[in-house]
């Protein structure tokens, strides 16, 4: 009689399908400049024009959760960043930050704000970037998510131009996003917008928002593993 080995269900489905996994600064958000694991999660359904991990779109390895967390905890981190490509795109990513958030680690989550973020722990701090016109996909945008903003939570613009700082602050007043979540980004798109000339537009404007330099980009010039 022929024997065979049968891999569990359950097995077979805690994986998630991972790009990288890295350690080094925060280059944005809240935590930016604090050291932090980067979870770099293979996929993503949209094709903004400014995207700098398009390598991220296909490829990756098949990982389970048990490792990906043994993975995380050699860093022995206080900030984990899951990531993508988009990281909602791969349903097991709900799991995997509700387990990183048991660990103890202040969990971070950034979303293309497409997809539906309801099912997030609320521990995590959701960084919901809201398309503009200037990166192709503004039709993308999921406004349902706005409902699932805390103060835990941040919503992320990228600047690509005068007329998307004019669309991204009648978004911040319709949404009243400043009320809604504890932080909001005006980040300037690499070499489309200056950082200068956005820093006045805001100051001028007297936004309830913060300005974000992306430090990676300013530190390692994209690097892969930064």
């Amino acid at each position: 009689m022929t024997c065979f080995v049968i891999t569990p269900v359950a097995t077979m489905q805690e994986t998630l399908r991972i790009t990288e996994i890295f350690y080094s600064l925060q280059g944005e958000t809240r935590t930016a400049g604090l050291p932090t694991v980067f979870v770099r999660l293979t996929g993503c359904p949209l094709r903004c024009q400014y995207c700098d991990t398009a390598y991220a779109f296909s490829g990756g390895e098949i990982v389970t959760l048990d490792s990906i967390l043994d993975q995380v905890a050699a860093y022995r981190p206080r900030y984990v960043c899951v990531t993508g490509g988009e990281p909602l795109a791969q349903p097991n990513c709900i799991p995997l930050l509700t387990r990183l958030c048991d660990a103890g680690y202040e969990v971070s989550l950034e979303t293309s704000g497409a997809l539906d973020v309801s099912a997030v722990d609320p521990r995590v701090s959701k960084v919901l970037d809201l398309k503009t016109p200037g990166s192709a996909e503004v039709q993308r945008n999921r406004y349902e998510n706005i409902e699932w903003l805390t103060a835990n939570d941040q919503v992320k613009f990228v600047i690509c131009s005068r007329e998307d700082y004019d669309w991204a602050v009648s978004r911040l007043i319709q949404y009243d996003l400043a009320a809604r979540a504890g932080e909001v980004l005006f980040s300037p798109s690499h070499k489309q917008v200056d950082a200068r000339a956005l820093a006045d537009w805001i100051v001028a404007d007297n936004l309830p928002v913060r300005l974000q330099l992306q430090l990676h980009k300013i530190l390692w010039n994209d690097e892969p593993g930064h």
